[in-house]
């Protein structure tokens, strides 16, 4: 979830949520103090809601069938309503509804059922209490609301006694102590919103947490990795939003970084093997060179054909170190892909011809004989760096020659036309190559167990030059070998085709 989206979902989770769950939670309370005040106040199905539009109307019905009662007992038995001991006994039962009975005769109370406790005196209730000629008294369900040093509702019931004279029966209930429910109900209501805010905020403090800042601290441990010089670790990013974006470019960042570093030590590597390989290979022909010169000054070489011998001993090593020199400095060109190329549209046929008359005389003076088959057309033509591919085939023949072991050594060179490319084959006698080895012969600084064992040295970089230049020409070059039997090393280079516009 993208973070803009997560602020709105958050905003709209925050305003919206703990108004949802309040109202469900009022609406349960609601319906739970309804059904307690049915019970209660024996109030009907249909009636639960006037608790809470009428709770003066709830009151009268509280006291309800007491007040028919003393209706009924008005009409039959009026006398009844005079008599103190059921007065008492009625008023004990009604203090279990928070009511107690008052009772009037002549304008005088002739019973107090709260006397003593009672916030009034028996002449204030007589001017309080409405008098017997009131008309809306007397009636069923009515009462009305007093409200003084105590919160009444009052309900008259009016009699007559048997001689005749008029009296007011008064059945008065505190509305302070007669609705507990209520304060309780509005106390549970404001625990439970703030319940219900805690439990918000905490959802959305986890859920940002766990969206926000776990990656943040992600990212701050994987800085410090990094200021430590650790590369070696992972960042993994699990959301998809622009935290996570970031945490991912982070990743690729640290890889980079990390293949980057990994790549300039074993680029350091590579230059110390190779600055071993050219000192331990200049170290030979270098000896040489001085031995015979110095032979030469010592008048060792006292005659012609022994300091012949001596300056073209000396010659051929010079020739060898520039050999090595020049492999290093275009070893330096491949690894910054500064290669100087000019490519060419060359004749197939007039290329490989100048070049085996060259390199026939080179092998004819070492013994080596040198065979050479063009099977492809007299025309074919390809494109090509004449210098760097002549490079190529006298990098592989050096390789060849170098590793000879036979008496009579022997290089064949074919050119073949396999569709689009011409393929190039060169063929010797040699040791061979162990299979274990084969796989890695175009590698850098790689050198066969033969070679390192053996005299002739190598900086290891020849066969690496030789297949990047071949790449860099759009071919491909592999070999096969066979040991003390001999080498194949084939490379194909793409043909020259005219585009033909209609």
């Amino acid at each position: 979830m993208k973070l803009k989206t997560r602020l709105i979902f958050s905003f709209c989770f925050i305003l919206f949520l703990p108004i949802a769950l309040s109202c469900a939670v009022l609406f349960g309370f609601y319906q739970l103090q309804v059904h307690s005040m049915k019970q209660t106040y024996g109030l009907e199905k249909e009636e639960g809601s006037i608790f809470f539009m009428n709770s003066v109307q709830v009151l009268n019905r509280y006291t309800k069938a007491d007040f028919e009662e003393f209706q009924k007992l008005a009409r039959t038995n009026a006398d009844k309503l005079e008599n103190v001991s059921y007065l008492k006994e009625k008023n004990e039962k009604l203090k279990e509804k928070e009511t107690f009975l008052v009772v009037s005769k002549g304008n005088q109370i002739i019973y107090n059922g709260d006397e003593g406790s009672s916030a009034y005196t028996e002449q204030e209730l007589a001017k309080m209490l409405p008098d017997y000629s009131d008309k809306s008294n007397g009636k069923e369900e009515s009462g009305y609301y007093l409200d003084d040093a105590m919160q009444l509702i009052v309900k008259q019931v009016n009699f007559e006694d048997s001689a005749g004279v008029k009296g007011s029966l008064y059945l008065l209930t505190d509305t302070d102590s007669i609705l507990p429910e209520m304060r309780q109900l509005i106390l549970d209501m404001g625990i439970s919103i703030v319940l219900i805010l805690i439990l918000t905020a905490a959802v959305m403090t986890i859920w940002i947490y766990k969206g926000i800042i776990n990656p943040i601290a992600k990212l701050k441990v994987a800085t410090q990795n990094i200021r430590d010089g650790n590369l070696d670790f992972t960042i993994d990013a699990e959301n998809d939003d622009e935290i996570g974006e970031l945490c991912r470019n982070f990743e690729q960042m640290r890889q980079r970084l990390k293949y980057s570093t990994e790549e300039n030590i074993s680029s350091e590597k590579e230059n110390k093997i190779l600055i071993s390989n050219i000192a331990h290979d200049l170290k030979t022909p270098i000896t040489t060179v001085k031995g015979y010169a110095e032979g030469i000054i010592d008048g060792v070489a006292d005659t012609p054909e022994k300091r012949d011998k001596y300056i073209r001993t000396i010659y051929n090593k010079a020739n060898e170190m520039d050999r090595l020199i020049n492999e290093l400095t275009l070893y330096s060109k491949i690894d910054t892909n500064r290669i100087p190329y000019n490519f060419k549209k060359i004749n197939v046929a007039d290329y490989f011809n100048d070049c085996i008359e060259d390199i026939g005389l080179e092998l004819e003076a070492g013994g080596i004989g040198l065979a050479y088959y063009n099977y492809a057309d007299e025309k074919t033509d390809i494109i090509a760096d004449p210098e760097q591919l002549k490079r190529v085939i006298s990098n592989i023949i050096s390789n060849s020659v170098k590793y000879m072991n036979k008496p009579k050594g022997f290089i064949n060179i074919r050119i073949k036309d396999v569709g689009d490319f011409i393929q190039v084959e060169l063929e010797d006698n040699g040791c061979g190559i162990p299979p274990r080895e084969l796989p890695y012969i175009f590698d850098r600084f790689y050198r066969t167990d033969s070679s390192r064992n053996s005299s002739t040295g190598g900086s290891g970089i020849g066969l690496s030059i030789v297949k990047k230049i071949i790449e860099d020409h759009g071919g491909k070059i592999w070999a096969t070998s066979k040991e003390n039997t001999g080498t194949i090393m084939y490379f194909v280079i793409r043909k020259y085709q005219e585009v033909v516009n209609e």
